[in-house]
């Protein structure tokens, strides 16, 4: 259909500025303001080359997404899942289901992990992902860590 979102997908050193700069301010809208955890999003992380950034936005206007996730490729593995976030008004559309579904495309049977707000665990383990430990707080969050 061709009002579906579409799926992007960049390295960090692919991403041109406006399109990281609105990455960032949905992860800020999801993380630090909707959930009110004020925490340092910004780790480093986000530019370097081995990251991979995938998100979906309404056809023709990449530079706007409604959903975002991004895997880390560290040397060594495992990779990590990280930073997964719907805009507000693009939820209940299955958006973060299908870039979980891109994610592990991208990973085929590498080893992954993450660490889900609890009270996503089930959602993450529909994707094989399994707790590998205790809940932990992060910012103020209940997480546990997950792995596949």
């Amino acid at each position: 259909m061709a009002d579906e979102p579409q799926l992007h997908r960049a390295t960090g050193e692919e991403l041109d500025a406006a399109t990281m700069y609105a990455m960032l301010r949905l992860r800020i809208e999801v993380f630090v303001v909707e959930q009110a955890s004020p925490w340092q999003d910004l780790d480093g992380l986000d530019l370097i080359e081995s990251t991979l950034h995938l998100w979906l936005a309404p056809p023709g206007e990449p530079a706007r997404p409604l959903a975002y996730l991004r895997l880390l490729r560290p040397s060594p593995p495992p990779w990590r899942i990280g930073r997964v976030c719907v805009a507000l008004p693009a939820r209940g559309r299955g958006l973060a289901a299908t870039l979980m579904r891109a994610a592990l495309t991208e990973l085929g049977d590498r080893p992954c992990t993450l660490g889900a707000q609890s009270h996503l665990a089930g959602f993450y383990a529909a994707y094989g992902f399994a707790v590998t430990g205790e809940e932990y707080i992060e910012d103020g969050i209940p997480h546990l860590p997950m792995a596949r």
